[in-house]
């Protein structure tokens, strides 16, 4: 591309046709919706090139100008020529007779027509179809026979122009807003051409302008990211639309960046770097930011250490990062990102915790695409190709981490696509469950009191359903005294958390079940290999495959030691045996080693607009059947989830004692053992102070109590009051508990209100 305004190249990518028009050396943004210049030169040059699919205005940033708006502006250029070309006006010339009167009106409609028609053709098609009126009115009151026949002549020049420019989508859909257009007013283009915006540095590209018809219904800060929430008319969509801090930077800012870019470019991270992200990005963040630096002091420029710090955070983003994924993973809203192909043609959608499904205005390019990839590969170690065109991994990234899938070809045919779900900060804790009525304060006590007594568990349910997360709380229900043992093939729970809080954690990280090979161990020889490695809780992030019979293994030998739970898809207990025993081949008789199927599913609203997860059943399994659970009453609800009430309702067989898990945790306990009304009364007990956690965290508006950091020293408290409860008493009195450690939570928001 030559260095002269408006000088261009047609570029060629798969099935894409870009015109990429060079405006560096313009005083003013290339904007075809704001300004008539851009408009016009643009028109001509699409006049002379013909179809392309995609206009792009290369300045400082990429402003890209989509398919269908291209297709608005090519049907006028066209025009354009055809009327040149075919000198629509040496057709419709005036004869000797008809210059006297109408000489000066076909002038008129001639510039109107070659010239304003390149600039502003709304305008133009206003004024011709406005004259084309006047005309026909006039004719009705022309008496003199000479003038009717030039008039009728000039009037067809007019009815041709103005419905040749009828026929092109850019009038059709510009009409509803045409009464009391004023020629050479651009606002109206505003509502048909927003281009996406891709500074130099970056690959991703953004719909920056706001929708124009849209209903702001939120908006937040994420750090310097601005986050807007528009309702979209005549759709159900609503869309995510974020500003981030690169598209706010000043041109001396981008061209910092763009130089550091470049220099940092040369050095490509090696695969063994990749094994640690953490200390490669802190080691690219300090050369990046010394880099910046140097190039600030050449270039003479007074930046702020603060506004270093953040050109920094950027450079690194788009080099060792995945750009602005990472700025909405930092969103702690933002639950799920999907990324469809082919790249370049949609945009990112997302998962918000309030809104639900919404489109971004982000739309990532096959260049992108390709980066994410290798840089997925090296920090997984596993493949990703033809022959394994599937991967599952996760990513760290500065304030969170995700959980990514990727599919390549052959499976994609039309090349790379995305889905990374957000890990929580923290992990989830039941209060927080009972908080967002995921589950009752009943069944919080419930499972608090069935995890101390050591029972196996499977958390079921369908995608995005929350399986991990509430494993993840009952992890936190475990005692830190315990040793615990988690076996994932991609890392999911929340193991680095937990281990910060004071936990004996250890993780391992085995082969995902759909790989086909590779160095990493597979989950069944993982699962096998933990029960060698002392007495300790197992947790299996997701039971898929061959692990299930290991899994089950470890069910039998530790039922009766330590917990044992692992997360499986199945909408219902029933379909979970179905899974278990059909097929992944695990024998009937060890099915029976699962006490306790927790499901949790999404619940639709009758509009189908908005979606809650919700626990809704928590089942014990028994153990007095052959062949089918189902038919032979193997199955006992001990809760189910009530529609009408929208909670999680206990069963009369809960309620009245009838079940055999809950005895065989009393039967191990003296206090308990053949009193039931002692065992409901410790259930009801722990679900009181779940319940009075997330009364007191609104009360006193302290949200983070309800946060794993504060719920863990509120189980310890508890079970160590309980002790001390015992020992004075010789019972476990409820009341007595209750009491001091409400006391105890009391000193501690106080304390808290004092600091």
């Amino acid at each position: 591309m030559a260095n002269e305004p408006y000088s261009y190249d047609i570029i060629r990518e798969g099935e894409e046709t870009i015109l990429r028009i060079n405006c560096e050396q313009l005083a003013y943004l290339p904007s075809l919706e704001n300004n008539k210049t851009v408009m016009s030169k643009t028109m001509e040059i699409l006049s002379e090139v013909g179809t392309v699919t995609k206009i792009v205005f290369v300045q400082k940033r990429d402003y890209e100008y989509d398919y269908y708006q291209t297709q608005l502006l090519s049907e006028i250029a066209d025009i354009y020529k055809k009327i040149v070309k075919q000198k629509v006006f040496s057709y419709y010339s005036l004869p000797p007779e008809c210059q006297k009167w109408f000489a000066s009106r076909y002038a008129k409609t001639q510039l109107t027509t070659l010239r304003t028609l390149k600039e502003d053709p709304i305008g133009a098609y206003v004024s011709l179809r406005r004259e084309l009126r006047k005309e026909k009115i006039e004719l009705e009151e022309t008496v003199e026979q000479r003038h009717i026949k030039c008039q009728q002549r000039y009037i067809s020049l007019l009815d041709y122009l103005v419905k040749t420019l009828e026929k092109t989508r850019l009038i059709t859909i510009a009409k509803p807003y045409l009464q009391g257009h004023k020629p050479g007013d651009r606002s109206i283009y505003r509502r048909f051409f927003r281009p996406t915006i891709k500074p130099d540095f970056m690959f991703t590209k953004l719909m920056a302008s706001y929708p124009e018809e849209g209903e702001t219904i939120g908006a937040y800060k994420v750090g310097g990211t601005d986050i807007t929430i528009f309702d979209l008319p005549d759709t159900v969509q609503t869309l995510y639309h974020m500003v981030p801090p690169e598209f706010k930077l000043s041109e001396q800012k981008y061209d910092i960046l763009d130089m550091a870019r470049k220099i940092m470019a040369e050095h490509k991270p090696k695969k063994q770097e990749f094994v640690q992200p953490e200390r490669m990005r802190e080691v690219f963040y300090n050369v990046g930011h010394d880099l910046i630096e140097e190039l600030v002091t050449y270039r003479q420029i007074n930046f702020r250490p603060g506004e270093i710090d953040e050109l920094t955070r950027i450079l690194v983003r788009y080099t060792v990062g995945f750009g602005l994924i990472e700025v909405l993973l930092q969103d702690e809203k933002v639950q799920d990102v999907t990324i469809n192909s082919p790249m370049g043609q949609t945009p990112m959608f997302i998962v918000h915790a309030k809104y639900g499904d919404c489109k971004t205005n982000i739309i990532p390019t096959p260049t992108e695409a390709e980066s994410w990839a290798s840089k997925l590969r090296m920090i997984s170690g596993r493949p990703l190709d033809e022959a394994n065109p599937v991967l599952d991994t996760e990513i760290t990234i500065p304030q969170a981490k995700a959980r990514v899938g990727v599919i390549s070809q052959p499976l994609d045919p039309t090349g790379l696509a995305y889905a990374f779900r957000r890990h929580r900060d923290d992990p989830w804790t039941l209060a927080l469950f009972v908080k967002n009525r995921m589950i009752s304060p009943l069944a919080a006590g419930l499972l608090s009191f069935i995890i101390d007594g050591t029972r196996t568990f499977l958390v079921a349910g369908t995608r995005s359903a929350g399986k991990t997360s509430l494993l993840g709380s009952m992890l936190v229900e475990i005692m830190r005294r315990y040793r615990i043992i988690t076996v994932e093939d991609t890392l999911e729970l929340p193991v680095s958390p937990l281990r910060d809080m004071g936990y004996n954690v250890q993780q391992m990280k085995v082969r995902s079940a759909l790989a086909k090979g590779g160095s990493e161990v597979p989950a069944d020889e993982g699962i096998r290999t933990s029960l060698r490695m002392g007495d300790s809780a197992l947790i299996v992030g997701e039971v898929r495959s061959s692990e299930a019979l290991a899994l089950y293994e470890a069910m039998r030998v530790g039922a009766m030691a330590n917990v044992v739970a692992g997360t499986i898809h199945g909408e219902s207990p029933y379909g979970v045996f179905d899974r278990v025993v059909n097929d992944l081949n695990v024998p009937k008789t060890s099915f029976k080693a699962t006490d306790i199927i927790v499901v949790c599913n999404p619940i639709r609203s009758p509009d189908g607009l908005h979606k809650w997860r919700r626990v809704t059943s928590i089942t014990e399994v028994r153990k007095q059947w052959e062949n089918d659970p189902l038919a032979e009453g193997g199955f006992v609800d001990l809760m189910k989830y009530d529609a009408e009430t929208d909670q999680l309702q206990p069963t009369d067989e809960l309620i009245n004692g009838d079940s055999d898990v809950l005895k065989a945790i009393a039967a191990n306990v003296k206090e308990w053992a053949g009193n039931w009304d002692a065992v409901w009364d410790n259930v009801l007990l722990r679900s009181k102070i779940k319940e009075t956690l997330v009364k007191q965290s609104k009360k006193a508006k302290m949200p983070d109590i309800l946060e794993a950091p504060f719920v863990i020293r509120s189980n310890d408290n508890f079970h160590d009051i309980s002790e001390k409860i015992k020992e004075k008493t010789g019972t476990l009195n409820s009341e007595k508990i209750f009491s001091e450690w409400e006391s105890w939570l009391k000193k501690e928001i106080k304390r808290r209100n004092i600091r």
